[in-house]
């Protein structure tokens, strides 16, 4: 008998680890205009328009550039637009520093930003987590 209690035990372990991976955290998402380059992280090589700049609170002196971030918006912060959200998630790249006074944890790029919400809100509340494992030799992205 203590062979199933010991795999119950680990079943429910990993089941709470992946549902505390699956909540995220939350913070508030601004956006920035082209021209996107040169960034902090990547110099003046195009990244595309799926991208981000990291605030304080998430760059760890450089640490966050690369990291893939999956965003949701999940509310306004102001009456002007008080259902911003458009119910769609981005997946962004964090390609650039966004420096202290920052308005958000995370500052998209204006298609991102559009992506999941109305760009007139200017300021939103997101829930957000990494997407994708990192290696060495780059990403295994996430299922």
């Amino acid at each position: 008998m203590a062979p199933k209690i010991g795999s119950v035990v680990v079943a429910i372990v990993v089941s709470l680890a992946t549902v505390s991976l699956v909540a995220g955290s939350s913070g508030t998402a601004t956006f920035y205009t082209p021209p996107y380059t040169p960034s902090a992280c990547t110099g003046f090589q195009q990244e595309g328009t799926m991208i981000a700049a990291a605030s304080d609170a998430l760059w760890g002196g450089g640490a966050a550039c690369g990291k893939r971030l999956a965003v949701t918006c999940t509310g306004a912060t102001n009456q002007g637009v008080p259902h911003p959200c458009t119910g769609r998630s981005v997946t962004v790249k964090v390609v650039d520093y966004c420096p202290a006074g920052c308005r958000g944890t995370i500052d998209l790029s204006q298609e991102a930003f559009a992506a999941i919400a109305n760009p007139d809100a200017g300021k939103i509340l997101i829930e957000y987590h990494e997407y994708g494992l990192r290696s060495k030799s780059g990403w295994l992205e996430g299922k």
